[in-house]
This record gives C-alpha cells, structure tokens and sequence, in this order.
C-alpha cells in the first residue's frame, strides 16, 4: 500500500476501524462548524430574529446536503470494492465517472434549490417575520452544491482506500477560514445572514478545490486525469444504483422532518429559536457516529471485494458497537452540558429553556440511530440500497408523518413531538437487521460454496457486475499472484 493508504483486509479489526474513523470523526465535526459557526455569529452578533430565520432552513440544508452524502455512499462502496480486488481499470473508470456523476448532481441541485427556496419555506409553514431572511440565505446557500459534491466525492474515494486524514487537513483549513469569513462579514460588513451563507459556499468551493487538486496530483491507482473524465455507461448505472436510494432515502427523511418542522412551528418564536440552536447537537452527533457507518461500508466493502468472510461481519458488528457507544456519550453529555452547549448560540435564558426541551429527550435517543443507520451502511456495502431505502421510508418517514397528526395533534406539547425520533428509530432498526441478516447469509454463502459460483451466476445471485464480475476478476489475480493455473476461476473457500 501507499503512504497513507490503509489495507483494511489485515489486521485488528477493531484498532483499525478506530484509527481509520477518528479523522473521519474530526473531518465530519468539521463539515458541521459549517453550519453551527453561521447559527453561533447569528445569534451572537444579529439576534434571536435572524437566528430563527437561519435555524428555519436547517430541514431544507440537510435535505439536499444529504442526499449528496447518500451518493458518495455509493461511490465509497464501488471504490472499496475494486481498490480491495485490486481492479485497477475498473476502479479509474468508478472513479471518474463518479467526478462526472457528483458536478451534475450538484449542479442540478443548485437549479432546484435557488428556484424552490421561497416555495419550499412557505410549505413548511414559515414564520412571516422569519421568510425573507431565510430565503435570502438559502439562495446563497445553495450556490454551493457543486462544491459540496465534488468535495463529498474526493472525501468518498479517499475514505474507500483508507486515508481518511488528507479530507480532514483540507476541510480543517476551509473550516478556520468559515468561522474567519463569518465573522468578518457579519461584525465588520453588517451582512447579517447573507453574510453566513456566503462565508459557508466560500469555505465550501475552496475545500473542493484541494480535493480535486490532491487527486490531480496523486500517483497512486486512485488518481484523477481530467483527460479519463467521462460516464461509463456500466459503472455509472453501478453508481447511480447503489448511491441514489441512499440520497433519496436522506431526502425523504427530511421530508418526514419538515413535518416535525412544522410541528414546531405551531409555536411561538421562542419556542423555534430554542428548537434551531437545539438541532446543531443533531448535526454534531449524528456526524461523529456517521465516521463509523463510513467505516462499516469501507471496511466490508474491501474485505468482500478480497473475499474474506469473517472480516466482513466483524467489519459491521465493531463499527455498530463504536456508533452506539459514541452516541450514548455524546447524548448523555449533552442532557448533563446542554445549557452550555446553547449559550454557543443564544444569550436568551427563554431560548435556552425551549431548547433544553429538545436536547433532554434527543440525548437519550441518538445512540438508538446506530441500529438502523449503521445495518444500512452495512446493506450497502452488500451491494442492497433500494429494499433499505422503502424500509425507511416506511418506519421513519411515513410514521413520523402519521405520529404528528395523530399523536402530536392530540397532545400538542413538544415532548410529544420529540419523542417521535425515538420510537420511528427503534421500528425501523428491526425492519433493517433482519433484512440484512437475510441478505448477509445469502451472499457469504455465494463465498463459502465449495466449488464457487461461475462467473455468469454470481452476476445473477448478486444482482450486479459489481459482485459478480469484480471477485472473480479478484481470484484470477490472486492466482497469478501466487503462479496458480488460472483455468476454473471461481469464488474462493474461506477457511477461517
């Protein structure tokens, strides 16, 4: 391997995955200080008004940011695949194409978001004293896609083969350079939230420029030549496959959310200020214990595409029990931290008493997330995006959607509110783990078969080139690693 390159098929599992997701940690914490830096200057230096217009957008953010962090799961998962079988033509191909596949997503995003910003605000009922601000710094805002999806591509291959702290020294300088611009244009140029929005897309164009340079540069079999730039029709399909029902699902999710939104926006303004400083702790949490589901698709995705069986379920399994324990702290931490964690972002003790609310019931729940998320990291990395998304779909959106106007309209208090998290957490996880339990059994038999699976029928259980094709073309190299007959090329029995 390379300098800085990781063989994630060796080793101690549960070192490994801890040194590979704590830059991955730092790295997410980082793309959060984004968003949390605008909110905190808001809500130092404008007011709680131009805090709450911010703190309205926040479903909206997440719900196009996410879905470009769906995509590059599945950019994650095809590169891991071939850097772990060692397919160097098919991993230049996933590479460029996925270049070409993150510019035209984030450019369609940018069209979508600046032309439905007022109409998507005025859905989520938004207060009027609240919509003019919030639109303006969505407008803004959202001019950074492109950038956020070229660097979530760059952040996805170098994740895939094992480097996972080159992202974090780039997104760290564009990180200092978001809180210097924030302050700067709000204290000193009176922006107010343009002046946040416009620090962020900034910060967000300059990190992708360092990824993209960094890949230019790089020598290894990973690198990026804007000469190999074009869509393979194949790999694309691979792509779009596995990364667009993980975008879509992130999505739906925050459509499911904009209905939590509007719940909260049947308060009064108080009442929504303290729920947007409350909601940095979601990004903060969420983001630390998604280092972990990074980890899980990266790790089973290498260790599957070398054909190591018992790699691939410890693979999950240590990275469900990191995700949980790092939510558990987190969550509890902030039950007991929570007022301090809110002065980041307001003066007003009101405020601060409306958002301890929030983060009293989230603290205890989070670490519940890790059972769903991480079993969907996992699914993936099987090469299973769509049935993981409709269970979603399903536990978590539709219900939230039918618990606010059953549950919350009967009570209409916030704890009745909150607690949809939870309970739409904890139905979705069993749904996805017994799913993946069927899906896992059913691809390390294809692995354990004493005589293998042809390369025409491994394509068909799996479903996919990618998982067919790819082991194959992986135990003929090995073979010629070890000067073997190359003959009858089939799927290796693994002894362990």
């Amino acid at each position: 391997m390379k300098q800085n390159m990781q063989d994630l098929t060796e080793g101690s599992l549960g070192k490994k995955i801890l040194i590979f997701s704590v830059p991955l940690m730092l790295s997410n914490l980082l793309q959060v200080l984004f968003n949390m830096a605008d909110i905190a200057v808001i809500g130092q230096f404008a007011g709680s008004l131009s805090l709450g217009a911010v703190g309205s957008t926040a479903t909206l953010v997440t719900m196009f940011t996410g879905f470009l962090i769906g995509l590059s799961g599945g950019i994650n998962v095809l590169t891991a695949l071939y850097y772990g079988a060692k397919d160097k033509d098919s991993l230049s191909k996933t590479i460029h194409s996925a270049a070409l596949v993150s510019l035209i997503m984030g450019v369609l995003l940018l069209v979508l978001g600046v032309g439905l910003s007022e109409w998507m605000l005025t859905m989520l009922k938004t207060r009027e004293e609240l919509l003019d601000k919030a639109v303006l710094y969505l407008r803004i805002y959202y001019l950074g896609m492109p950038a956020l999806a070229i660097y979530n591509f760059g952040n996805a291959v170098y994740s895939a083969v094992g480097n996972t702290k080159k992202p974090l020294y780039y997104l760290g300088f564009s990180g200092v350079l978001n809180i210097i611009l924030n302050l700067f244009f709000v204290i000193v140029c009176h922006m107010d939230v343009a002046g946040v929005a416009l620090a962020s897309i900034i910060s967000q164009y300059v990190s992708a420029a360092l990824i993209l340079q960094a890949l230019r540069r790089c020598k290894d079999i990973y690198a990026l030549h804007p000469g190999k730039l074009r869509l393979d029709p194949e790999l694309t399909k691979d792509i779009l496959k596995l990364g667009m029902p993980s975008g879509l699902q992130n999505v739906i999710f925050q459509f499911a959310n904009s209905f939590v939104q509007m719940g909260v926006n049947s308060f009064d303004a108080t009442m929504v200020a303290g729920n947007s400083a409350a909601t940095n702790a979601d990004a903060m949490v969420y983001d630390v214990m998604a280092a972990f589901y990074t980890a899980c698709g990266s790790f089973m995705g290498q260790n599957y595409g070398a054909g190591k069986k018992k790699r691939v379920r410890n693979s999950y399994l240590i990275s469900l029990a990191y995700s949980f324990g790092i939510g558990l702290i987190l969550g509890v931490s902030l039950v007991f931290f929570g007022r301090a964690f809110l002065s980041l972002f307001t003066r007003d003790a009101a405020v601060m008493n409306a958002g301890m609310y929030r983060l009293t019931i989230m603290g205890f729940s989070y670490c519940i997330s890790a059972f769903m998320d991480c079993t969907i990291a996992a699914a993936r990395a099987m090469g299973k995006s769509i049935i993981p998304m409709f269970i979603v779909i399903m536990g978590s959106c539709v219900f939230r959607v039918i618990w606010v106007y059953t549950i919350f309209a009967y009570f209409h208090t916030i704890p009745s509110l909150y607690l949809l998290y939870v309970f739409s957490w904890s139905i979705t996880a069993v749904a996805e783990i017994l799913y993946f339990i069927r899906i896992y059994r059913q691809k390390m038999a294809l692995l354990s078969e004493d005589r293998g699976v042809p390369c025409l029928e491994g394509r068909r259980a799996a479903g996919s080139r990618v998982y067919g094709f790819m082991q194959l073309r992986s135990l003929r190299q090995q073979k010629q690693q070890r000067n073997e007959p190359a003959g009858d090329e089939r799927v290796p029995v693994q002894h362990r």
